[in-house]
């Protein structure tokens, strides 16, 4: 083989390497789903977010309607401000709820949203007034094991003490 030939193939491969590392990152980043469509912003507040994260999809029937667009603190009512960035092709009524739900059970967070049936829907700006906040999973491994700790207590507490002989 010709060394022309040899460096072509060998620049080739090197081309198709650099395109995969960089689709490769693109989808470590969460930034290959990059939508040049018209969007409209919509805020939401919660009492926790959980590990919710910026550029996190927002779906409703398990399709992706749009991105997390920033999360911030109110810090007047102590709530998580979810700011949404939402296709213009998906219009949702006025009483549509958001929750922030699991891929899995240890998956990634993500917005969903689940419409409503109210005539109007949400212009430029609107907010999201029902709003499910996330479930951790540690929060409810210790309210289980404080629960079972606190009724063993209770069952100790209840049974008469064993006599003792004289």
């Amino acid at each position: 083989m010709s060394r022309e030939k040899t460096d072509f193939w060998v620049g080739l491969f090197i081309l198709l390497g650099a395109v995969a590392l960089a689709f490769l990152a693109l989808r470590a980043g969460n930034l290959s789903a990059f939508s040049f469509a018209p969007t409209y912003t919509l805020s939401a507040k919660f009492d926790n977010v959980g590990g919710l994260k910026a550029r996190a999809a927002v779906k409703s029937a398990g399709v992706v309607v749009g991105r997390v667009a920033n999360i911030s603190f109110d810090d007047k009512t102590f709530q998580a401000v979810v700011t949404v960035n939402l296709e213009k092709a998906y219009q949702f009524p006025k009483d549509t709820s958001a929750s922030i739900l699991t891929s899995g059970l240890l998956g990634e967070q993500y917005l969903g949203l689940t419409a409503g049936s109210e005539e109007e829907n949400f212009t430029d700006g609107g907010n999201i007034r029902y709003t499910q906040s996330a479930v951790v999973l540690e929060q409810l491994i210790s309210q289980f094991l404080y629960g079972t700790a606190e009724k063993q207590g209770a069952n100790a507490a209840s049974e008469p003490a064993a006599k003792s002989p004289n």
